[in-house]
């Protein structure tokens, strides 16, 4: 049976190691997504370091219509202080 307040956390570090495709599968699943948590791959590091282009997955959020959380759980390269400095550099042109 289909329960409609069961919703499924979408964490996008293990949707590129596993399978990639990352914003076709945001979209596909997106009516049963109601958090994104996010790190970088390689290494699950802050965004901005690694592979995955979060720039463009932020604005495919906002156009697919996702308005659900968004968290992070990734290991700072340096310093957690210096590795909240991602987010003004990646979210500027959104």
């Amino acid at each position: 049976m289909r329960s409609s307040n069961l919703f499924v956390q979408y964490d996008i570090y293990h949707m590129q190691v596993m399978e990639g495709d990352i914003a076709r599968s945001l979209q596909k699943h997106l009516s049963r997504i109601a958090h994104v948590q996010l790190a970088d791959n390689p290494g699950r590091n802050e965004p901005g370091t690694g592979e995955i282009n979060y720039p463009f997955l932020f604005r495919h959020l906002d156009a697919i219509g996702y308005r659900g959380w968004v968290g992070c759980e990734y290991k700072p390269r340096t310093t957690t202080i210096e590795g909240l400095g991602w987010h003004a550099a990646l979210t500027a042109d959104t």
